[in-house]
């Protein structure tokens, strides 16, 4: 690992949708996470992109959806991003269960994992989602623009399940490579918990969870499955070096890409997996203020020519 250019966790996740307004109204009025951006798929402009996150769009809280209305139903299996859990405060759970159960969200009771309580939960596409208690997240800030309470608020991710036929070569790009460490392991089964190295406090997305099923069948993609998961590097620079690191371990990686609020390089972990480094700048207050993030669609610059054509191609929205 070259600790001059670490990787810090993760950046991103970015899953698929079908309708439009009702993955909007989830993870808005639901889950009262805030609409950090609302932009287009820069390599399909006829379907929106959302971001999601915290207040700021920090690094580490951001979920992101291609919607594509109509979209088939995928297939949860071995070479996904099975299950995205996130942070949520001591005490917090109980609340939870109460506020799905009167939005119409069924829930199951809360378990035990690695000695933190767990609460699944299925989105309206059927993307699994984990609400896990996690000590120390009460300190990082909350939004509370959704409706939930500061206290209960989601504090960004905690770790994001790889769901895998086998797990070697895998841990060995997220230890020996990305110099993470494995800090917990299932007693039974094959789960492995790694973080990112030097974490001694709770920030989002330092973990990332590995679950090892050699007999689940292969996932398909579809609405309800997540498509990549993002890894942080701090700047251009940074992410040239990590390609160079990456190409000489043997690994197809894309060039540079634009992503307009980061630049992205892509490539696919041994499991089948696709993982993106994307830089934290220029960030999402790149086109909007801090206030106002979320408020008005961005198109990149290369696109704003079509702006016409492309809000007319877009299904309309109900913003709150």
């Amino acid at each position: 690992m070259d600790k001059l250019n670490p990787i810090y966790g993760i950046h991103h996740i970015t899953a698929i949708a079908s309708n439009p307004q009702r993955n909007l109204d989830f993870y808005t009025k639901t889950l009262g996470l805030r609409l950090v951006k609302r932009t287009i798929n820069f390599d399909d402009p006829g379907t929106y992109h959302f971001y999601f996150g915290d207040g700021q769009g920090t690094p580490g809280t951001i979920l992101t959806f291609f919607p594509w209305p109509g979209a088939r139903r995928g297939r949860k299996g071995v070479g996904q991003v099975a299950v995205v859990a996130f942070a949520v405060p001591d005490g917090s759970l109980g609340y939870w269960q109460q506020r799905l159960k009167e939005q119409g969200f069924s829930t199951v009771e809360p378990f035990e994992r690695f000695d933190e309580e767990v609460l699944p939960v299925l989105d309206p596409d059927g993307l699994a989602l984990e609400l896990v208690v996690t000590p120390g997240s009460q300190q990082m800030p909350a939004w509370t623009g959704g409706g939930v309470p500061e206290q209960h608020a989601i504090r960004g991710f905690h770790s994001p399940t790889l769901l895998l036929e086998g797990f070697e070569q895998t841990a060995h790009l997220l230890t020996a490579i990305f110099g993470m460490q494995a800090v917990a392991e299932a007693r039974t089964g094959c789960r492995v918990r790694y973080q990112a190295a030097g974490a001694n406090a709770f920030y989002p997305g330092l973990s990332v969870d590995i679950d090892c099923r050699p007999a689940e069948r292969p996932g398909q993609m579809g609405a309800g499955v997540v498509h990549h998961i993002a890894m942080r590097v701090a700047d251009d620079a940074a992410q040239m070096a990590w390609r160079e690191r990456l190409i000489a371990e043997g690994f197809n990686v894309t060039p540079v890409m634009d992503r307009q609020y980061f630049h992205s390089i892509y490539f696919r972990e041994p499991g089948g997996i696709l993982f993106e480094l994307a830089t934290d700048p220029p960030g999402f207050s790149l086109d909007e203020s801090p206030e106002s993030l979320g408020q008005t669609l961005k198109l990149p610059p290369w696109l704003e020519t079509k702006r016409d054509v492309i809000e007319k191609a877009l299904p309309e929205l109900s913003i709150a």
